[in-house]
């Protein structure tokens, strides 16, 4: 059963409506304890990455967020936060994995955010990808990407520069795109999530 870490910085409904169009069961994350009675977790997140770390903190859930020896997804913001730094609000994270999250750059001509369908390029064994082509396309919605880096990528998409669209170390994954608003490509990869040993 999928607990999903609420701390009010996530777009919970459209979430929730996926998982129930899976058919996947899901309970919300509201104190440490809770996260005994699960055995994947989500971190969803939207809007500013220093605003939703300090409301995540005022949870006092990040002390066992860092702990987890299950599955974990953070999406979109809550991908982010799963990085040491952002340049939104020069905001120091939960340093999951060693990347900073950065601010598209203006110069590069692009329209930020970047809003709408992309491709997502991954390697056929990825696990989380199962199902899914390679190049399909993904719902996104951000200012702020996470750099690419071999060692953590397992995804990416370009959007004036190439950047990091799956990250995953050990059991800790993130996505940048919304998999609850990426059809069925998405909802597989929920499935998929939903799956993992």
């Amino acid at each position: 059963m999928i607990g999903i870490v609420y701390y009010g910085a996530g777009n919970i409904f459209s979430l929730t409506a996926a998982l129930d169009r899976l058919g996947l069961e899901y309970g919300m994350i509201l104190k440490a304890e809770d996260f005994d009675r699960y055995d994947r977790y989500i971190i969803p997140g939207v809007g500013h990455a220093g605003s939703a770390m300090s409301k995540l903190e005022q949870t006092g859930l990040v002390p066992s967020i860092l702990k987890l020896q299950k599955p974990v997804l953070g999406i979109c913001v809550g991908m982010q936060l799963l990085t040491e730094h952002s340049e939104e609000g020069d905001s120091t994270l939960t340093s999951i994995f060693p990347l900073k999250t950065k601010l598209f750059d203006h110069q590069l001509n692009i329209k930020i955010p970047h809003t709408g369908w992309n491709r997502v390029e991954h390697s056929p064994d990825q696990i989380l990808f199962r199902g899914i082509s390679p190049g399909a396309h993904f719902y996104f919605v951000h200012s702020y990407y996470i750099e690419f880096n071999s060692n953590f990528t397992i995804a990416v998409a370009e959007y004036g520069i190439k950047f990091s669209a799956v990250i995953q170390k050990d059991n800790y994954y993130g996505v940048q795109f919304h998999p609850e608003k990426s059809g069925l490509a998405g909802e597989q990869l929920l499935k998929n999530f939903s799956q993992l040993a």
